[in-house]
C-alpha cells in the first residue's frame, strides 16, 4: 500500500506540472480546459443538479491537438453545465510511463488515451479498465459509424475496452509523375517492387526508395510489416507473446535478407538521416520517388511539396513465398478507455460518445490531419482528396496489423531494430541479428 501511495503522489506531482501547459491552470488550483475551477461540490447553486467532475488524461500537449481538445471540451461543458472536465496531458513517452504507473492505483484517471494492441492489453491487465460492450450495443446508431477494424484493435476475448478515436495506416507513397514518365505500374509483389526500384535506378534516381534509418521506430515499421507478410500467422502470434516467443522460424531470416536487399536502394545517406529529413528533403523534393509513410503524415507532406506534386499510395507488396494476409494494413487505432473506478461512468460514456462522433472526428481530421475512426466525419467538403483516399484504404483493409513496437515486448523489438540498422551499415548479418533476437526472447521466459 505504501508503494502504491508513493506512485500516486509522484504522478500527481508530474500531472500538476504538466497541467499548466494543457489546461491553463494557475497557482490557485486545478482548472478545467476552459478555465473554470474544478471540484465544485454537489448542488452548485446554478444548475440545481450535482456537479459532475471527470478527469481526462491524454498524450497530446502540443498544438494543434491540445487546442482542439480545449475547444471541444469547452463546447461540451457549455452544452452540459453540470459537467466539469479536468484535462491533463503529457507527451508520448512520459505519458506511457505515467499511465503505466497509475493505472493499477486508485488514482487512475476516469478517461485516458491508449494505444491498441499489447499496450491496451497491459492497461486491461491492471483490472481497472471498464468493458464497453453494453455501451456499443445500446447505441448502434453511434457505434455503427466507428470503423470495425479500429474497434477490433481494442477487443480482447470478445470484450471491447476502448473507444477508437483515430486510425492510421502505413503504405508506400509514390511520385505519380515519375512513375508515369517511366511507364511504371504500381507493384503488387516483392519481385515487381524490386523491378520498379531497378527501373528507377536505371533512370538516374540514386535513391529510388528513401528512409531515415537513424530513427529506430521507422525501421520497426518496416520489419513489423515484413514479418506480417512473410511469417505464418500462428507462428507470429506465438513469437510476439513474451511468454512463448522463440523467433526460430527460418522465415525471420528471410525477412532480414529482404530488408538487406531493400536498403541497397536507399542511398548512402539513409543511415545518417532521420525520417523527417528523408521525407522533406528527398521524397517531397522528388529526389526519391518512393517512401514508406503513415497516412497521418498527409498534412506534413502537403506543407512541403510543390503545388504540382502529385502522390499516390500502394500497400506493402506481397512476398511470393509469404504466408501472411496480403490485404492487411500495418497501422493501429488509438482511443480512450474508461476506468472502472470512475465516479460517474455514465457521464464518461456520454462524453466519449459526443467526442468520438462527427463533430469530434471532423475537428481531428481538418484541424490536426489525423484520420478519424468515425465514418462520415469528413467528406469532400472538409478534407483533402488524399485524406479521403486514406480513409478508404483503412476501411478496405482486411485487418489492421499492429505496429511492431505495439505487438511485442520492448526488449525484443529494440534488439530487432538495432540489429536491422546494423544490417544496413554492413555491421551485422541477418543470421547474427536473429540470434540476438532469439536470446532476447528467451530471456523473457
Amino acid at each position: 500500500m505504501k508503494m502504491k501511495k508513493v506512485a500516486a503522489l509522484t504522478l500527481a506531482a508530474v500531472m500538476g506540472l504538466s497541467l499548466a501547459a494543457c489546461s491553463g491552470g494557475d497557482a490557485g488550483g486545478t482548472q478545467a480546459a476552459g478555465g473554470a475551477k474544478a471540484g465544485a461540490g454537489a448542488g452548485d447553486g446554478q444548475t440545481g443538479v450535482d456537479q459532475v467532475v471527470i478527469n481526462f488524461f491524454h498524450r497530446w500537449p502540443n498544438d494543434p491537438k491540445n487546442s482542439m481538445f480545449k475547444e471541444l471540451i469547452d463546447q461540451y461543458m457549455k452544452e452540459n453545465p453540470n459537467v466539469t472536465i479536468n484535462m491533463d496531458c503529457i507527451l508520448n513517452d512520459q505519458y506511457k510511463e505515467k499511465i503505466r504507473m497509475v493505472v493499477s492505483t486508485d488514482e487512475v484517471p476516469d478517461i485516458f488515451s491508449s494505444w491498441s494492441g499489447t499496450f491496451a492489453q497491459e492497461m486491461i491487465a491492471s483490472g481497472n479498465v471498464t468493458p464497453l460492450n453494453e455501451m456499443f450495443e445500446a447505441d448502434t446508431e453511434w457505434s455503427g459509424k466507428i470503423a470495425q477494424a479500429s474497434v477490433d484493435g481494442f477487443t480482447f476475448e470478445g470484450q471491447i475496452y476502448g473507444v477508437p478515436w483515430s486510425q492510421d495506416g502505413k503504405v508506400f507513397w509514390y511520385n505519380k509523375k515519375i512513375f508515369a514518365d517511366n511507364n511504371i505500374q504500381v507493384p503488387t509483389t516483392w519481385n515487381e517492387f524490386i523491378a520498379v526500384l531497378d527501373t528507377l535506378k536505371a533512370a538516374g534516381y540514386e535513391t529510388p526508395v528513401v528512409e531515415g534509418l537513424s530513427d529506430n521506430w521507422a525501421i520497426l515499421h518496416y520489419l513489423g510489416t515484413m514479418n506480417q507478410r512473410m511469417v505464418d500467422p500462428e507462428v507470429l502470434a506465438k513469437d510476439y507473446d513474451a511468454a512463448t516467443g522463440e523467433f526460430t522460424d527460418p522465415a525471420y531470416v528471410e525477412v532480414l535478407k529482404k530488408w538487406q536487399q531493400l536498403t541497397t536502394y536507399m542511398g548512402d545517406t539513409c543511415v545518417a538521416i532521420d525520417h523527417e529529413a528523408a521525407r522533406n528533403n528527398y521524397f517531397a523534393t522528388g529526389q526519391a520517388p518512393i517512401m514508406y509513410l503513415q497516412l497521418a503524415e498527409i498534412p506534413h507532406v502537403e506543407k512541403v511539396i510543390p503545388e504540382d506534386f502529385e502522390y499516390g499510395f500502394f500497400n506493402f507488396p506481397a512476398f511470393e513465398e509469404g504466408k501472411g494476409d496480403v490485404n492487411a494494413l500495418t497501422g493501429a487505432p488509438e482511443g480512450f478507455m474508461i476506468s472502472n473506478k470512475a465516479k460517474y461512468p455514465e457521464e464518461c460514456q456520454k462524453f466519449l460518445k459526443w467526442l468520438v462522433s462527427k463533430n469530434g472526428g471532423e475537428a481531428l481530421t481538418t484541424q490536426c490531419g489525423d484520420i478519424s475512426s468515425v465514418d462520415g466525419a469528413v467528406d469532400e467538403t472538409n478534407a483533402l482528396p488524399s485524406q479521403l483516399e486514406a480513409m478508404d484504404l483503412i476501411k478496405s483493409a482486411s485487418t489492421l496489423a499492429p505496429w511492431f513496437d505495439n505487438a511485442c515486448d520492448a526488449s525484443v523489438y529494440t534488439v530487432y531494430g538495432q540489429g536491422a540498422q546494423a544490417i544496413a551499415t554492413g555491421d551485422e548479418t541477418p543470421e547474427s541479428v536473429m540470434k540476438q533476437v532469439q536470446e532476447a526472447a528467451a530471456s523473457l521466459h
